[in-house]
């Protein structure tokens, strides 16, 4: 039961990872937000089974919420805000693709040195995730400093809570319920807000 457990939760940390790198070499805002709904989806698969195998019956709530607020509600929030912006849909990072993948592979490389010992030290069935989960951070983390777009920026910074939010479920069956819905909430706020801001800043810095 535990090896069943531990190869559904790693392919769902490394396809959560995987969306991330692939979208080093699109340059499209929809492209980035598809990738953001795949992962959301990805991460809601991660905590049923959590939910399941760990006996959690909570976070079942969660990876319903998941799926509804990020892998639904927030991406068509992100799709009008695109919608307003059709003449700046094509990205240019500050790093070209071919760098941005080689960052991102030494990140991950990175990532799963530090988390080694961690994860030898953990007596978890999911302990084989966490180098993943602490790679999706750091990845995030760079399209976040990597990309100009604000939009970019938004989905860098929602994959990096996504990241989170995955090496909380695998290095401690994810956090109190009252928490989580905290996080969704300022998570929706945190998009709304943007969604009003972002025209705003554009305007100005193209002025």
């Amino acid at each position: 039961m535990d090896l069943i457990f531990s190869r559904l939760t790693m392919t769902g940390a490394s396809a959560m990872l995987l969306v991330a790198l692939a979208m080093m070499w699109r340059r499209h805002v929809p492209a980035y937000i598809s990738a953001f709904r795949l992962q959301s989806a990805a991460l809601a698969f991660v905590g049923a089974v959590v939910a399941w195998f760990g006996d959690v019956p909570e976070l079942f709530l969660v990876a319903a919420l998941i799926l509804a607020l990020k892998g639904w509600i927030v991406p068509r929030i992100l799709t009008r805000m695109e919608a307003r912006r059709p003449d700046a849909r094509a990205l240019q990072p500050l790093v070209n693709t071919e760098m941005s993948l080689l960052i991102s592979g030494a990140l991950a490389v990175a990532a799963y040195e530090l988390s080694r010992p961690v994860a030898e030290v953990v007596n978890l069935p999911t302990r084989g995730g966490l180098p993943l989960a602490l790679a999706l951070i750091m990845v995030s983390l760079f399209v976040v400093v990597s990309r100009r777009q604000a939009i970019a920026q938004i989905v860098g910074f929602l994959m990096l809570e996504n990241g989170i939010a995955l090496l909380a479920l695998l290095g401690a069956y994810g956090v109190p319920l009252v928490v989580e819905l905290g996080v969704f909430l300022d998570v929706l706020l945190g998009v709304l807000v943007m969604q009003a801001l972002v025209p705003r800043m554009e305007s100005t810095v193209a002025r």
